[in-house]
């Protein structure tokens, strides 16, 4: 599932293609999931933003479009005429079958929502009311806010007695973190990712440990492991810098010891024995 730096990466992309173009058409997926698309004809896009795993663009009527990309959704812009069935680029076509979303746009593009697995999800609300998206409206601070420092991070996670891997998955102590960067900062900052508490000094190089595995990966324009590709269609290239993640019995990149990995939670997680002791 694309985590903050894949999310980040597509909102830098597509924001230059959208701020001030007016949605001339839209039509969606009959999917309830998917239908909230259509209620933005006629409006324009005023803002762009990033909240956690969720893009978000404000619009001119005091209401935001919501996207989540799930596990395989796309956003991507393309020249096109909509009132045609022709494609400009035929090597696209093949994904008309998994098109779940699409806006016209005044200056003769289109924004489309490409989804094979149907994991994702769109929403219009009110400007800043996130009560129908869970996950979004409980999701904790953004990793970069320079006001989140690291004794309000240990503050969040002592409310709970979880292993501390599934609390970063949680996003209620710190936003935008998924499973791939989660192994890689608890990997960075040494701690066992079964561990249930910290110190303060360690929620403290957990917390530098995360911003520096996600800015890491915006830089390397997201990790694409299988699905993930960014607005121009393009795979990231962090998956080649990962220490931890999918690295099971590799040895550890810092010790030599063979990594280890288990499902915590449901989800599987590689870690050190030998660097990351409980």
């Amino acid at each position: 599932m694309p985590e903050l730096p894949e999310v980040e990466t597509v909102r830098s992309q597509l924001a230059p293609r959208l701020l001030g173009r007016t949605v001339v058409e839209a039509d969606s997926h009959p999917s309830a999931k998917f239908l909230p698309a259509r209620s933005i004809t006629g409006r324009r896009f005023t803002t762009d933003d990033r909240r956690g795993k969720f893009l978000l663009f404000g619009l001119d009527d005091d209401r935001e479009l919501i996207v989540h990309l799930g596990m395989t959704g796309q956003l991507r812009i393309r020249e096109q005429d909509r009132s045609g069935n022709s494609r400009p680029d035929d090597s696209t076509a093949d994904d008309d079958a998994y098109l779940r979303a699409w806006w016209a746009l005044d200056d003769g593009e289109t924004l489309e929502f490409v989804d094979v697995r149907r994991f994702g999800r769109i929403r219009v609300v009110p400007s800043g009311d996130y009560r129908s998206l869970p996950t979004l409206h409980s999701a904790g601070p953004e990793p970069f806010d320079p006001d989140f420092d690291g004794a309000a991070f240990h503050a969040l996670l002592t409310k709970s007695k979880r292993k501390l891997k599934t609390q970063l998955l949680s996003q209620r102590p710190i936003a935008g973190v998924g499973n791939i960067y989660a192994d890689e900062a608890l990997w960075i900052a040494k701690i066992n990712p079964k561990a249930t508490r910290i110190s303060p000094e360690r929620a403290e190089l957990l917390l530098q440990a995360i911003r520096e595995v996600l800015a890491k990966g915006i830089d390397n324009g997201g990790t694409t492991l299988r699905d993930y590709r960014d607005a121009e269609g393009r795979s990231g290239d962090n998956q080649n810098s990962l220490a931890a993640y999918g690295r099971s019995g590799l040895p550890c990149l810092r010790c030599d010891a063979p990594l280890r990995s288990a499902v915590i939670d449901a989800r599987t997680t590689t870690w050190c024995p030998a660097c990351q002791r409980r």
